[in-house]
């Protein structure tokens, strides 16, 4: 890259940078007032939710990456437009086409932290965040192994296997000690549904009691189990399908297709995690004609207002087009990027015209 090209990355590095730690400053300040209400409530104190609130710090900044890339875009090339900076670049040679490819050399930068950011810290963090808050606010000792999670809960040992989106259980095994910490029985059920008066429905269950002299098991078709164990206890179980690695999501979904079970919804989180990231170069690119079309009003304030309108359209119209596209069972591929191909798109056009006139 030529010493142009690096004042350039230079200036776009700096804006983003500082709009990134603006952004974020302002959801961590709303996360931690939205966190104060459970503050003195179950043992929830004011480290317990500050910790939980920086936890969620890398999930933040994977889904303001993208918005920040186009703020501090517009911010940075516009005062190049403004001061007529890009002016001089222009007269001096410098096409619009180079000046794209500078711009896409950035903005690739910004996509591979964003795609390492959703691939792999984002999604070890939430989960620890989800299970710091649940200790906190839960007298339980919680962890997630490869058997589930498993849960401790007065007398009772708890592992689940399974949690479906619905709130339901599946493969339930209790542990429950008697006088002595000695193992009285297991229960293991087959499903657990949550009822409204914050018991467990236990549905085909077997009954194993270990007594003197002999262990005896019994089959029972239903049963209610009390436990102060709850879904929001046992989420860290339920990952998301944005929350997976795309290698992950990728071998779900062939294990859904050989048991021919539905896989669109994990097929659009899928190519989602792959179009996400694009979503930068689409923003860096876009923020050159946005700067270029305005120079002349020279209200810089007016650009980052809508460059902010722009950036969340973009994230509402993404989230729709997935709705949508689950709903209406759409290819996921096109589902997933239509939103990052239309901006590619528009900043295409608007560059073309740009060179036109």
């Amino acid at each position: 890259m030529s010493r142009l090209g690096r004042y350039i990355f230079g200036a776009v590095f700096g804006y983003v940078l500082i709009t990134l730690v603006v952004l974020t400053g302002i959801f961590i300040f709303f996360d931690m007032i939205g966190e104060l209400r459970d503050v003195g409530k179950e043992g929830y104190m004011l480290k317990d939710a500050l910790i939980y609130v920086l936890l969620t710090l890398p999930s933040r900044l994977y889904q303001l990456l993208p918005v920040a890339v186009l703020i501090g875009s517009i911010f940075a090339l516009s005062g190049m437009a403004d001061t007529s900076q890009i002016t001089v670049m222009r007269t001096a040679g410098v096409s619009i086409l180079r000046l794209c490819a500078w711009l896409i050399v950035c903005g690739a930068s910004y996509a591979v932290l964003t795609y390492l950011l959703g691939e792999y810290l984002a999604p070890i963090s939430s989960e620890a965040a989800k299970r710091y808050q649940i200790e906190a606010k839960q007298s339980v000792l919680l962890g997630k192994f490869q058997s589930g999670v498993w849960v401790k809960d007065e007398k009772q040992i708890i592992n689940v296997s399974v949690m479906n989106p619905d709130m339901t259980l599946e493969n339930v095994r209790i542990y429950q000690l008697g006088d002595g910490a000695k193992l009285a029985y297991i229960l293991d059920a087959n499903k657990a549904k949550y009822q409204k008066d914050g018991s467990w429905q236990l549905t085909d269950v077997q009954r194993t009691d270990f007594s003197e002299p002999k262990v005896q098991v019994t089959p029972i078709k239903e049963q209610v189990w009390q436990s102060s164990v709850n879904p929001d206890m046992l989420a860290v179980l339920m990952v998301k399908p944005q929350e997976m690695s795309v290698d992950a999501l990728n071998t779900y979904i062939r294990h859904l297709e050989n048991n021919k079970q539905s896989t669109q919804r994990y097929k659009l989180a899928f190519w989602g995690k792959l179009f996400y990231p694009l979503a930068c170069l689409s923003m860096m690119l876009i923020a050159l004609p946005f700067a270029l079309a305005q120079r002349r009003a020279g209200n810089v304030g007016v650009k980052i207002f809508l460059g902010i309108l722009l950036g969340v359209s973009f994230n509402f119209g993404s989230q729709l087009v997935t709705y949508v596209g689950e709903l209406y069972n759409l290819p996921a591929v096109l589902a997933a990027g239509f939103p990052t191909l239309v901006l590619l798109s528009m900043a295409m056009f608007f560059l073309w015209r740009q060179e036109r006139s």
